[in-house]
């Protein structure tokens, strides 16, 4: 009789399943990690506002603070000179025409203008693209809320 060279269907079987544990266990973290990226991604977005907020107010003291991301975004009509319609202070993914800006899971929107403002960062879809819902005005402070939109009456970030 000859001997037979090859790997069993059992043997194939077993291997699958260890695959397939392994990725059961894998990819729940992988989506918590995930999720964590792009909370920190939309926190750095909310600081860039209200930095661009801050530098828009001290250029253009008349206008106060920009009533609209697309002021804040880039030079548009292929000029070199920035103007209060636009400032480029922030890139076209968080500068862009139409609200809300969407980056990294998230949704932006900017209220205002003048001598105030405020702006709210969403996750997209909550529970697969983010937890918490940002929150920020021109005292400059990020505030966070797990189960609604975020307010001046929410908890702010340590």
């Amino acid at each position: 009789m000859r001997k037979q060279k090859g790997f069993s269907l059992i043997e194939l079987l077993i291997v699958v399943a260890i695959i397939l544990i392994i990725a059961a266990i894998a990819i729940p973290n992988l989506l918590r990690s995930r999720i964590a990226a792009n909370e920190s991604s939309a926190v750095g977005s909310m600081r860039s506002i209200n930095t661009a907020q801050v530098t828009y107010a001290s250029t253009y003291p008349d206008a106060g603070f920009a009533p609209a991301l697309v002021n804040l975004g880039p030079i548009s009509g292929g000029g070199t000179t920035p103007t209060s319609a636009t400032a480029g202070l922030l890139d076209g993914v968080l500068g862009c025409t139409t609200q809300p800006c969407k980056k990294s899971g998230y949704q932006f929107g900017l209220a205002g203008g003048g001598s105030t403002y405020t702006t709210n960062g969403d996750p997209i879809t909550t529970g697969q693209s983010g937890q918490r819902a940002f929150f920020s005005d021109a005292s400059g402070v990020i505030r966070y809320n797990v189960s609604a939109a975020a307010t001046v009456n929410d908890s702010p970030l340590q």
